[in-house]
């Protein structure tokens, strides 16, 4: 549990929250790019670790879909910004949220079995929850160009299912 609260506390903290006032951070178009193509790669990672360590097929069946969808997503992005010129900018979240995704996958890839199963899941729950927010409360608002904006808009219930079905398995997987 205590990872699953550091992993959200440190994305908010990424992506720029404040307790102080609910300002939203200035982002431009580069740094939201380069924001969700370090948030799917994370996840892309995650999902290869969860196959080398995992050996329950429920869990192998959520990292096929984390790999396969965020790929996807990644490669629409990435053509979307080419097509608009835009090249992705490394910003302070994008830099954190790798820097916090590099601290979890070393400790994911420490695990094994059931103890494995259940820290990938539970971050994988806490992880889509703040991705979720991010894209509500930063990137949407701050994204200036319309397709990007679309783009964001449009992917956004995908993350929501994967939410969904972490949720689900990680409550299965409890009930073993």
């Amino acid at each position: 549990m205590a990872t699953k609260s550091l992993m959200a506390l440190a994305l908010l903290a990424a992506f720029g929250f404040s307790n102080a006032a609910e300002q939203k951070p200035a982002i431009n178009d580069a740094q939201i790019a380069q924001i969700v193509v370090t948030a799917n790669s994370i996840d892309i990672e995650n999902g290869k670790i969860a196959l080398k360590q995992s050996k329950t097929p429920s869990v192998d069946e959520f990292a096929n879909l984390m790999i396969k969808d965020h790929t996807a997503v990644n490669k629409n992005a990435t053509a979307l910004v080419t097509r608009l010129g835009v090249k992705p900018e490394p910003s302070d979240t994008s830099k954190s949220l790798q820097s916090n995704a590099d601290a979890e996958q070393a400790k994911l890839r420490g695990l094994k079995g059931h103890d494995f199963d259940k820290a990938y899941l539970e971050n994988e729950v806490a992880y889509h929850k703040q991705v979720l927010g991010a894209i509500t409360d930063v990137l949407i608002p701050n994204a200036q160009n319309a397709e990007l904006k679309k783009t964001l808009v449009d992917v956004k219930p995908a993350f929501q299912a994967h939410l969904e079905h972490a949720e689900k398995t990680l409550a299965e997987l409890d009930k073993k």
